[in-house]
Parts: C-alpha cells; sequence; structure tokens
C-alpha cells in the first residue's frame, strides 16, 4: 500500500501548478551561480543537503533520548533549539536542488518538504511550550515533530534512491563500457578544440582533441542525464567548458571538473591511449 501511495504521489499531476510557481519563486532568489553552487555542492563534489541535515536529525534524535530521562529538561531543550537553528541551511540547499530536479521529482520533493515544514513548525511549538513551562505539552510535540520528520525522511530517502536526484546518473553508463581498450578511430578525423561524440557498446562518449591529446567523458550529464553532445562550449583550449543543455551543468573538457552545478560531482572520464594515430578508449 505505501509503495501504491508513492507511485501515486510521483504521478501526482495536480501538484505540478504549485511545484512550477515555487519553481520560479526559487530560482529567482537564487540567481547568483556563486549561490546556487554553493548550496548544490559543487565546490564539495556531492550534494550538500544530504551533509546538512545530519545536524538538525543528529539534534532532534538526540532530544528524544534526553526527553525520556528524568533531569534533562535542559539539555533537551538546548538540543531542540540548536536542531530547529540548523534546518535554515539545510532548507535553503533543499530547495536550490529541488527547483532543477524533474517533474515527478518535484512532486515528491515538494511534499517531503512539506512533511519537513510542518515537523519544524511541531519543534517551534515544542520550544515555545518549555520556555513557558509546559514541559509535558513540550515533550509531546517534540515527539509528534519527529514522527513528521521520520515520514519527510522516507519521502526523501525515496527521491533519492528510488528516483535519483542528487545521483550521478552517468556513472552506471561506465559499468557498460570495455574495461579493455576499445577502438574509436583515427585521432586525425576528430575535430581539434571541439567536442565530438562516439558511440562505444551503446555507450554515447564525448571526445575533446587538443593537437595529439584526446579526453574523454561520458556524454549523459551526470545530473539528469542531459546531452552533452548537444551542449555550447565555453572557453577554448585547457579551459575550455561544455555546458549542459538541459539545466546549465558545466564540466571541463580536459578532465571533467565540474565547474557549475546544479551537478555536484564530475562528469565521469575515461582512459584513452593513441597508437599509430588510432584512438582507444577504456575505463578508469
Amino acid at each position: 500500500m505505501l509503495r501504491q501511495m508513492i507511485s501515486r504521489l510521483e504521478k501526482a499531476t495536480a501538484l505540478d501548478p504549485v511545484s512550477e510557481r515555487l519553481q520560479g519563486v526559487v530560482q529567482n532568489v537564487a540567481k547568483s551561480k556563486r549561490l546556487r553552487d554553493l548550496l548544490h555542492g559543487t565546490w564539495l563534489g556531492h550534494p550538500l543537503h544530504p551533509v546538512l541535515v545530519q545536524v538538525p536529525v543528529g539534534a532532534f534524535m538526540s532530544a528524544a533520548v534526553l526527553d525520556a530521562l528524568p533531569g534533562q529538561r535542559k539539555a533537551a531543550t538546548t538540543l531542540i533549539a540548536v536542531g530547529t537553528a540548523a534546518t535554515a541551511p539545510a532548507i535553503a540547499a533543499g530547495w536550490v536542488d529541488w527547483s532543477s530536479l524533474a517533474k515527478d521529482q518535484r512532486r515528491v520533493g515538494l511534499v517531503h518538504a512539506s512533511a519537513n515544514a510542518l515537523a519544524i513548525g511541531l519543534y517551534v511549538g515544542s520550544l515555545a511550550a518549555r520556555f513557558s513551562g509546559r514541559h509535558g505539552m513540550g515533550r509531546l510535540l517534540a515527539y509528534a515533530g519527529l514522527s513528521v520528520a521520520g515520514g519527510g525522511a522516507y519521502l526523501g530517502g525515496h527521491l533519492s534512491y528510488e528516483q535519483g536526484a542528487g545521483m550521478n546518473v552517468a556513472s552506471p553508463e561506465l559499468f557498460r563500457l570495455p574495461e579493455d581498450w576499445a577502438e574509436v578511430g583515427e585521432v586525425a578525423s576528430l575535430p581539434e578544440g571541439r567536442p565530438t561524440v562516439r558511440t562505444i557498446d551503446g555507450v554515447r562518449v564525448l571526445l575533446y582533441r587538443l593537437g595529439d591529446d584526446v579526453t574523454a567523458m561520458v556524454e549523459q550529464c551526470g545530473h539528469q542525464g542531459g546531452p552533452l553532445g548537444e551542449g555550447e562550449v565555453e572557453g577554448s583550449g585547457q579551459n575550455a567548458c561544455v555546458v549542459c543543455p538541459w539545466h546549465g551543468s558545466t564540466f571541463r573538457l580536459r578532465d571533467g571538473l565540474v565547474v557549475h552545478g546544479p551537478a555536484a560531482g564530475d562528469q565521469p572520464t575515461l582512459r584513452t591511449r593513441i597508437r599509430d594515430g588510432v584512438l582507444s578508449i577504456a575505463t578508469p
């Protein structure tokens, strides 16, 4: 029954009007590339949001344990206050990530965010009750908040592990490529200083030639699977980057380094070898 409910949620098109309006608001607020890269976790090498949620989750779980023990009111209240304050950066990172997801992912993410908002409201109510001396009510509201947050966490896990949000979707393509060297073709047939696409064992590979050097990466963007081969190229030479046409993730062509998000990780690259003017590639 739970799986059926999640499946219906993924297909709940009634959420789309709200989702699209909120997406526009988030994108307007987070216009700065630096801010988006910071919140996406581009500098970190993987999404920042899962890292930031550890503080409130840890604080709330610890407070739940202390609330069950005698003489720990002050410590539990302090932890709930810390956890509630720590939700702010986690929320900011989560919304920025959410704004670059596909429709079905945004539907689940919207309910995930709503559940977490309700949980935070309950924790704020818990703090208010504790500060006014109603510690019993404070504990009750805190346990209710933890229960709602658990439901929100379930949806977050589904969003990440079942729907692939935040995962590098290009990495599995490496398993389809040969471990041993596979010939691609004559190096001379590749355009100079401009990326081109070749298909190896059903996997599209983006090649970039600079003189006698050729680099290769998976052509499918790691963020949401966009076709990098159709993206624009910024810069030239060693600093040339390809921009995903779907969401703007930017990768340096010579090594797959992520320069701008929403992708948080580098684009998977392949080994290259040139012998007698013939290019071959293999998995890392």
